[in-house]
């Protein structure tokens, strides 16, 4: 088992140590810089001075092996619009989407999950059939749509939700949560419902589609035709046998939400990451376009390590094998 997750661990490295260079290689060849850091009516000698500030008069090679030795030291290089380290800036709107990202997964769990469970056992029926026409409109809808609609709907119209920004936070370990306070959940209402419109039907088709699969299976027939409950067949025969599927699209889903929450973020204002690389790409950021890029890169790579952690939990076969 233990040689197992080291191979893991070093295939991870492996990848990120890749990622390295093609980020490092596609951002450096998108625009130049320069101009948005200066004047047009900037000489020579000015343009000089803040390439070799930001250490853009180097080669190539020079400069991705300073960039490589300043990720070691956490070190993405010094923003050319917020004059700080650009991984400092990522960081501090990172809280936000988090708690986006988090609290729309938790909405389409607790909601796609029983509405999957009820349309697998039931397929049949009425409700059943209407959940999944429904849940076609939910994958066509675009967010960006959704979004506007949201916000003419309930905060133009209806005046239920405020429309832009975060508002009221509480700071809990030296950072700032905005699900803590009433006027903050109420910001979260209409972000979390453009996101989750997707995400809930995702999880319900793909919770239906398992139980319909498991449910002929051997052992949940020999489950029933030993008398046990229907909810235990449910739970512990049904649901504990998709949920490899579930974790592995969840997870994978989950790291999706957060690096491209990008038009949510933008449509509601949200000071989030989405909302800050689209500025840094506007503004040809490159440090802080960098940063984010290999924040995604390891956010994937540790989903993936854990969802294959998850698999030794959920499935004895996959824990036998490793540990052989």
């Amino acid at each position: 088992m233990t040689v197992w997750i080291a191979r893991r661990i070093v295939q991870a490295v492996a990848i990120l140590f890749a990622m390295t260079v093609i980020i490092f290689l596609a951002v450096n060849v998108i625009g130049d810089p320069v101009a948005t850091l200066v004047s047009q009516e900037a000489n020579q000698e000015e343009r000089l001075r803040v390439m070799r500030d930001f250490g853009l008069d180097r080669s190539l090679p020079i400069q991705y092996f300073n960039f490589l030795g300043g990720l070691l030291n956490g070190d993405f290089g010094r923003s050319f619009v917020y004059g700080e380290n650009a991984i400092s800036v990522i960081l501090k709107r990172m809280p936000a989407t988090l708690e986006l990202a988090f609290c729309t997964m938790i909405v389409s769990i607790l909601i796609g999950v029983p509405l999957g469970l009820y349309a697998g056992l039931r397929p049949q029926s009425l409700g059943a059939r209407a959940l999944m026409s429904g849940s076609i409109l939910g994958f066509s809808l675009p967010s960006f749509w959704v979004g506007l609609l949201l916000i003419m709907v309930f905060s133009v119209e209806l005046g239920w939700f405020p429309a832009t920004g975060r508002g009221d936070t509480v700071e809990v370990f030296g950072i700032e949560w905005s699900f803590l306070t009433a006027d903050g959940l109420a910001h979260l209402a209409l972000p979390v419902a453009t996101l989750s419109i997707y995400m809930t039907t995702f999880i319900m088709r793909l919770t239906r589609a398992g139980v319909e699969e498991v449910l002929p299976l051997e052992y949940v027939q020999f489950a029933r035709s030993k008398g046990l409950r229907e909810r235990r067949i449910i739970f512990v025969h049904v649901l504990r046998n998709i949920m490899i599927t579930l974790v592995t699209v969840i997870g994978l889903e989950f790291a999706t939400l957060i690096a491209f929450t990008v038009v949510t973020e933008t449509i509601f204002s949200w000071p989030g990451m989405g909302r800050l690389i689209i500025e840094s790409i506007d503004k040809l950021d490159r440090p802080v376009i960098v940063a984010y890029l290999m924040i995604v890169v390891v956010m994937f790579v540790t989903v993936n390590l854990i969802v294959d952690l998850l698999y030794t939990v959920l499935d004895p076969r996959i824990r036998i094998n490793s540990q052989g």
